[in-house]
């Protein structure tokens, strides 16, 4: 794909970003937490609640106003299972589309539905290779806050392979007057995690203390972990993959790790809440900002652009904290799951 498609691309994911996140912002007016946190339905890959209706009812309607007719675009989303295939413009048939765009509407909807923390907007697009597109085939990436009520202002990110970090576009706008400002995008340059946010994903009481005897185990390996009367080591559980993608972007964690499938399989559990393809589908923007974004064991994170499968990924801000901090955490991970 050139950069000039790429570029028309990534501008169009961010304007369904900003089409959802101002629908969400207006439907929500008024309404309670319990409201909005109302159960919708239960999904192969997660609980549907009734934020995200409002969500999919914007993404719907900005893909048939907006999509262009000329590049046949195949939709998969989190709450369109049942739909799918999901096509725009309508008219061509699956065989016809040039594209492929995965989407969680609402990345955090639990923190999002008390107004507890921004939910994000992810998409990621590529070219269509029907049922072999796998994430590594994501050519287009972008990231949309969607702020708790309090905030007066909100970000996005969005890029495409091979922009690099100067290539990003980052913004922050303010919701009252529409003005822009650039965000920087600098991922932490430390190369250790002292006195740093570095966690795993352990939002659920399930696995959450093997989890947690993971983290410790690999602490204790790289001697951050003690009787010191200050911990040196900040954990942070935001129920977001996308916005745990932003604060790697952004500086604000150093390492950041989700091995739910491996630990949740070895307990016997089932894996509905994992991360997902359409959670991971800005993964391109931390390798493009410079972080190593990969697969536990390393390589390129996996998996099928569907809904259902199940991923693991670890993010470390740059390569010189990656050589310090992989070496030790492969081992506390083969130790326990093997390969």
């Amino acid at each position: 794909m050139k950069s000039e498609e790429k570029e028309r691309l990534r501008n169009l994911l961010c304007d369904l970003g900003s089409a959802v996140q101002s629908f969400v912002i207006e439907q929500r007016a008024g309404l309670s937490a319990s409201q909005l946190s109302k159960v919708s339905s239960v999904s192969e890959s997660d609980t549907i609640y009734a934020i995200d209706r409002f969500s999919e009812e914007a993404l719907l309607r900005w893909f048939e106003e907006h999509w262009p007719t000329d590049s046949p675009v195949e939709v998969v989303a989190e709450g369109l299972e049942e739909q799918a295939p999901v096509i725009f413009p309508k008219g061509p048939q699956l065989a016809d589309t040039l594209y492929k765009v995965i989407i969680d509407p609402i990345d955090g909807t639990r923190e999002l539905m008390y107004d507890k923390r921004s939910a994000w907007v992810i998409a990621g697009l590529a070219p269509q290779k029907f049922d072999d597109n796998q994430l590594s085939d994501i050519e287009v990436a972008m990231l949309t806050e969607l702020p708790t009520t309090k905030q007066s202002c909100a970000d996005q990110v969005s890029g495409f392979l091979g922009c690099g970090r100067e290539g990003i576009v980052a913004v922050r706008q303010n919701l009252d007057s529409g003005m822009t400002q650039e965000v920087q995008i600098r991922p932490s340059a430390a190369d250790n995690v002292s006195h740093g946010f570095a966690a795993f994903v352990k939002f659920f009481p399930e696995g959450k203390e093997l989890t947690a005897q993971i983290e410790r185990e690999l602490w204790q390996a790289l001697d951050q972990y003690g009787e010191d009367a200050s911990p040196v080591i900040f954990d942070d559980q935001y129920i977001s993959t996308g916005g745990q993608m932003y604060e790697m972007l952004v500086g604000h964690y150093r390492f950041f790790g989700d091995i739910r499938p491996a630990v949740l399989g070895s307990l016997g559990l089932g894996h509905s809440l994992t991360c997902h393809p359409y959670d991971a589908a800005a993964g391109l923007l931390l390798t493009e900002a410079g972080c190593i974004y990969e697969d536990p064991l390393g390589g390129e994170v996996k998996g099928p652009l569907d809904t259902v499968t199940s991923i693991a990924w670890v993010a470390y801000a740059n390569e010189k904290l990656a050589g310090n901090l992989r070496p030790a955490f492969k081992k506390v991970y083969l130790d326990h799951f093997g390969k």
